[in-house]
């Protein structure tokens, strides 16, 4: 999988994002995705070949390990972040949309003008390309809606590894009975403090971002909020100037 491609991705929807945005992205790449590919792959990386049961009937090694590890904690924490960053997405798109129908716009504005120059077209469309949109009416929803979907991104596969995995520690010792097992096997995991160790680090870091994206979507819902009362504010002392300005008027015609 290619993650630096998926970082540019991520960094180009970034930069209409907030401050908690951009803390969220930071925490997402250094503290999960590296630690993913520069660590927790090579510890993971024997776990089924020093996954070792005190018997020597044949298949029952690989009956015992695919009960106890359904899914690999490497490919669910892949998952994780491609559905994590996914959203995202959602926003670059949007923005994308915005920058191709304002150069559109303004495209068919100077072909009917006809005396901007070419200088001046390529400045402005730099400009275009470069500028940050504020988070407001349809971006607003836009990343209101990815910040909602991260969560239950988030919180769906935390619940998943934990179901699954039966917690957040990983066992010394499972035992197993299924077929073809002749009896009650013991069966041995390898380095399971390490992977218990890796495991709770990647939940914590998933629980930070969890907390980003709320106090992110928190300040986005409170700032919409402000910004209401304000317009709300500004349309009831406008509309009082209008009503005193007719008042003072009627006034003055009646004194005439």
């Amino acid at each position: 999988m290619s993650w630096p491609a998926l970082y540019a991705q991520l960094v180009g929807a970034n930069r209409h994002s907030t401050s908690l945005g951009k803390i969220w992205l930071s925490v997402l790449f250094i503290f999960r995705v590296m630690v993913l590919v520069v660590a927790a792959e090579s510890v993971w990386g024997d776990e089924q070949s020093d996954f070792t049961c005190n018997t020597l009937q044949p298949g029952c090694e690989n009956v015992c390990y695919d009960q106890f590890f359904p899914v690999s904690h490497i490919r669910l924490w892949c998952l994780q972040l491609v559905f994590v960053s996914t959203p995202t997405l959602l926003v670059a798109m949007y923005v994308a949309y915005r920058n191709h129908s304002d150069k559109k716009r303004l495209l068919q504005g100077s072909a009917r003008a006809g005396f901007l120059s070419s200088k001046g077209q390529e400045e402005d469309l730099e400009t275009l390309k470069r500028r940050r949109l504020p988070i407001a009416g349809a971006l607003w929803w836009t990343y209101a809606c990815s910040l909602v979907c991260r969560l239950l991104f988030e919180g769906g596969f935390m619940y998943a590894l934990y179901v699954v995995y039966d917690g957040f520690q990983m066992p010394r010792l499972v035992q197993c009975d299924q077929w073809p097992c002749p009896n009650l096997v013991d069966c041995f995991i390898s380095r399971p403090t390490e992977k218990t160790i890796f495991t709770v680090f990647m939940a914590t870091a998933s629980s930070i971002c969890m907390v980003l994206n709320m106090a992110e979507l928190a300040y986005l819902v409170a700032k919409a909020v402000t910004s209401l009362r304000n317009n709300k504010r500004k349309k009831c002392k406008k509309s009082n100037r209008e009503r005193a300005h007719i008042k003072t008027t009627h006034m003055s015609l009646v004194s005439t």
